[in-house]
């Protein structure tokens, strides 16, 4: 079990990462509430993370903080709901925001985001209810890491907050469409993106 990794942050497109350690790069898949804080290409990141092993495929999942990672391993214990969704879930909102929506039956709010429907919403509340009644937050981010509204090179373009919105699960045609509605706004990947999954 990989549980934890500090490196270099070599590459950075929505979601995945390429984390230099000691000359080894790894992947890793992670939620949009996490690549909004990651530093610049270039420097020093830490994350926790979670390794996930099939028959067909190995990937690795990081997080700035525990609650995440936390919330994304209570999430894929659910039936239905694996390690993509999860991931799509906490790129719709943090984990505070989603265990307001459970603990509130709002099925709605829950549907909202890419790939959960009705059924699943469901399935999230009955499921998750119990186990978030006592959940206590610790907050606490892994490295220097500072939030940050606007951390994307310059030269990111539309296409990345595309198939960033692609790889969370959405429709390409609806994600290119809200992209081109959002960019006249604002000009980097990183807010394209949030404004993206706030309107859709």
């Amino acid at each position: 079990m990989i549980g934890r990794i500090k490196g270099i942050l070599i590459e950075k497109k929505a979601p995945d990462l390429l984390i230099d350690v000691q000359g080894l790069g790894y992947e890793v898949l992670v939620p949009m509430t996490t690549y909004y804080q990651l530093p610049s290409e270039g420097q020093s990141v830490t994350l926790h993370t979670h390794f996930v092993v099939r028959e067909d495929v190995q990937m690795l999942f990081g997080f700035i903080n525990l609650d995440d990672r936390r919330m994304f391993r209570e999430l894929i214990k659910i039936n239905g709901v694996g390690p993509k969704m999860a991931l799509a879930i906490l790129s719709g909102m943090n984990t505070h925001d989603f265990i307001h929506l459970v603990m509130e039956n709002d099925y709605v709010g829950l549907t909202a985001l890419p790939g959960v429907g009705k059924k699943t919403a469901e399935r999230l509340v009955v499921e998750m209810k119990d186990r978030l009644k006592n959940w206590s937050f610790d907050s606490s981010v892994v490295g220097n890491q500072t939030p940050s509204q606007s951390v994307s090179p310059s030269q990111h373009h539309e296409q990345d907050a595309i198939s960033a919105l692609v790889s969370l699960g959405y429709n390409p045609q609806q994600a290119a469409k809200t992209i081109a509605k959002v960019a006249k706004e604002v000009s980097t990947t990183e807010e394209m993106i949030r404004l993206a999954l706030k309107s859709m």
